[in-house]
């Protein structure tokens, strides 16, 4: 049974949604204190929100349960992300949910500021009728520049498109055939800036984009912009725009989001009446709130189940069909990780993954991440997941990277994993899945080929190549009432040493692998358990 805390009010379908599973235990706890929504969390497996609870370190510090925190929109900005990834803990948010709200919000934006209607309006309220005080312009074939060309700068796109609009695209990850599919001109930011009569805005509030739109972007833009903010306070520098709209240089803005929410009482922004300003209203449509309640709520249940990740910030995202793809390499990927971390030193400096075959064309992202994980488990214990793994590596120094290789090889699919030391000396196993039933195997280990399956206990020995060293191993073995399952052995000529990995029923005591170890002839023991 899972229990999912709703801290904040989401659409009702959402609610029915998790009532309707029987393996879920729904609590509702609008409004909670943060202390309350810690001892709430301490026994929860997931928590739902939306913008006003914070789920903070404090909230998850003490939880040994929590797996997933789901966010019913886009921002994650009261949720503390980097902990979360700490603690192994999920964040997702529900992204889609809100596209068309947010993307018919910005256009409603870039039309009010090419026609003053809200200034019409307040003044025919008033009872004035002044036809000459109103005039505008229009945005047929006026150019749009779209910075940031994800699922909401693209439905903006298609609605100054059906506007008459040509559309210049900033986006660092928009490829030349999507920019063409989408009918729009790729462009970096300094040269659409002087180009653009209209500028909006739609990427996520990072160190990268924070102030993204600054004084000195304004100073490229041409005399009379029009420029818009759906997205996240902070992209524009306000202090820039207000500057910018007293000297003229920007004839209309909208906004929608601001650097501090809610926007003060004594904010310059207030004495201009050519900026139109909305309370933060992206999402707040009916279709968006059910969208994004019933969106999340789906969400949460498959990841509690151990089904697909949809829409996380700090994991991997893959569709049903490619993690169906994955699914057996994961096991594999997992099992290679523990064996090489078992085999090095505990200095190593970087972790160098290589895919072949099939793999090479499917999102080898979690792969790694489990690749991660297995090398971890054995240092850090059972805490360490697919969601923390990166991080604890990154703070153990060490670095991780990754290739996929059209070489051919002798298996159709194969995966290396070699750590390299600090003092030059580098480690490597390679392992691959055998039969009809995905079997996974290390064909492959420091230099030796060889086929074992990575279960169970393993004993690595190197010794010399002399006659009789089988014989002598299986002795001491017998002698400690140990099981050989499997043996495979690997002669090199050239250093005239062998190397064997006994698969056993049981492990040996740590007696026995030092009496092994002591023994003549012998070079090394290690016990490995993947």
């Amino acid at each position: 049974m899972f229990k999912i805390i709703v801290a904040d009010r989401i659409a009702p379908v959402g609610i029915e949604y998790l009532r309707s599973q029987d393996d879920i235990e729904v609590v509702e706890a609008f409004g909670s204190e943060p202390a309350q929504l810690a001892a709430l969390a301490n026994e929860a497996q997931a928590i739902i929100v939306r913008s006003e609870s914070k789920v903070t370190r404090e909230t998850m510090d003490e939880t040994k349960t929590l797996k997933v925190v789901g966010r019913a929109g886009v921002g994650v900005d009261n949720i503390d992300v980097e902990f979360a990834t700490e603690k192994g803990v999920v964040v997702m948010n529900a992204p889609e949910g809100n596209t068309i709200a947010t993307a018919e919000l910005t256009f409603t934006h870039i039309l009010c500021g090419t026609r003053p209607l809200p200034r019409a309006h307040a003044s025919m309220v008033a009872g004035e009728w002044n036809r000459k005080g109103f005039a505008g312009t229009e945005v047929y074939r006026k150019t749009l520049l779209i910075i940031g060309m994800g699922r909401i700068g693209t439905e903006v796109a298609r609605r100054a498109q059906a506007f008459g609009m040509v559309v210049l695209a900033v986006d660092p990850y928009l490829t030349e055939t999507r920019a063409k599919s989408l009918d729009v001109e790729m462009a970096d930011l300094e040269t659409a800036l002087p180009r653009a009569d209209y500028i909006t805005v739609h990427m996520p509030l990072t160190e990268g984009t924070k102030y993204m739109i600054d004084e000195t972007a304004f100073s490229k833009m041409k005399d009379g912009v029009r420029i818009f903010n759906v997205a996240r306070g902070g992209i524009i520098k306000e202090a820039a725009l207000v500057k910018a709209l007293d000297e003229g240089k920007v004839a209309a803005a909208g906004l929608d989001v601001f650097e501090e929410e809610p926007l003060a009482e004594d904010h310059p922004f207030r004495k201009f009446d050519n900026i139109v300003l909305s309370p933060h209203l992206g999402a707040s449509t009916r279709e968006a709130q059910e969208s994004v309640g019933i969106q999340i709520a789906e969400a949460v249940v498959e990841t509690l189940r151990g089904g697909v990740i949809r829409n996380a910030i700090n994991a991997p995202t893959v569709d049903s069909k490619t993690l169906e793809a994955l699914q057996p390499y994961l096991n594999l990927g997992t099992r290679l990780g523990t064996f090489i971390q078992q085999i090095t030193p505990d200095q190593v400096e970087k972790l160098r993954i290589t895919y072949w075959g099939k793999i090479v064309d499917l999102d080898a992202m979690p792969l790694t991440r489990a690749i991660q994980k297995g090398y971890l488990l054995e240092i850090v214990g059972s805490e360490v997941n697919d969601v923390n793994a990166p991080l604890k590596l990154k703070r153990l120094g060490i670095q991780v990277e990754t290739t996929k290789s059209s070489q051919e090889r002798d298996y159709s699919e194969l995966i290396e994993v070699r750590a390299l030391c600090p003092a030059g000396a580098e480690y490597v196993v390679r392992g691959t899945l055998i039969g009809n039933a995905n079997t996974p195997r290390v064909v492959h280990v420091n230099g030796r080929d060889i086929e074992i399956t990575p279960t169970g206990c393993l004993l690595m020995v190197e010794n010399t190549d002399t006659p009789g060293m089988v014989g002598k191993l299986g002795t001491l073995l017998g002698e400690d009432r140990l099981n050989i399952a499997n043996l495979s052995l690997h002669r090199s000529h050239e250093a005239e040493t062998a190397l064997a990995i006994f698969e056993l029923d049981t492990c040996p005591t740590s007696e026995t692998i030092e009496r092994i170890r002591q023994s003549e002839g012998i070079l090394n023991a290690t016990l490995i358990k993947p």
